[in-house]
């Protein structure tokens, strides 16, 4: 199973960010135990099901799909039946996944599209985690959807500047110039957060210079997110 489990740092990261600056924006419940439970085990099972698209043997995928889908489809039991609502949250999911499974089809995942369709698709979860955990500011959790979808945006193309265009110099000021833009509109958008987007900014700028490799690369985004997290809690709220 362990080789059913993906391995991308940003996309665990993207799995966690976004639901934890939904309980920020709301406050913790206890139902936010079993919704991130099952948020997990939609991201393991879609991962297969992309691999079966992608590789047309869906024979090859059958334990991981078995295993994944019989621990989701009680989680999802429960949750229908405890908040009904929820079911109207999956509905944005439906056409961005969409997306994603026809870049499976046509062997081009790295697509920066797919990448976008999927970013947009793992932020939607800032919602339905606020709404459980009955926060009052929708405003606040679209400020933070809004954030988390231009971070990672601009991380995708920062990842792209040091791994697979690394030697493309358009890319490259492409990725400064969007994180540019970026931390501008953060003085207005989020300006009690233009620190650590000028932090951003820097990194797209200067580690694309250093060489530094993918995984290296994964494991340092890591630490990006945390600063983010961090920075939200206290500078924020």
């Amino acid at each position: 199973m362990r080789k059913y489990i993906p391995n991308q740092h940003g996309a665990w990261a993207m799995l966690i960010l976004p639901f934890l600056f939904g309980v920020a924006a709301s406050g913790g419940q206890w139902i936010h135990i079993p919704l991130f439970a099952c948020w997990l085990l939609i991201y393991l099972f879609s991962f297969p099901v992309l691999q079966g698209v992608k590789s047309g043997k869906f024979k090859r995928y059958e334990k991981p799909l078995k295993v994944y889908g019989i621990l989701l489809v009680p989680l999802i039991i429960y949750l229908v039946i405890a908040e009904p609502v929820l079911l109207w949250f999956v509905l944005p999911l439906l056409p961005l996944f969409a997306v994603n499974l026809y870049y499976a089809k046509t062997k081009n995942e790295r697509a920066l599209l797919n990448d976008i369709s999927a970013i947009a698709a793992f932020c939607l979860i800032i919602y339905p985690v606020f709404y459980v955990g009955q926060g009052e500011s929708w405003r606040t959790a679209t400020e933070l959807f809004l954030l988390a979808v231009l971070y990672f945006v601009g991380t995708a193309f920062y990842v792209k500047t040091v791994i697979r265009e690394r030697n493309n110099i358009t890319f490259y000021y492409g990725s400064v110039g969007y994180h540019l833009l970026f931390a501008a509109a953060g003085l207005f958008l989020f300006p009690s957060l233009v620190v650590p987007l000028l932090i951003l900014l820097i990194r797209a700028a200067i580690v694309p210079k250093t060489g530094i490799s993918a995984k290296h690369t994964g494991m340092i985004e890591i630490g990006f997110s945390l600063m983010l997290y961090v920075s939200v809690l206290g500078l924020y709220f």
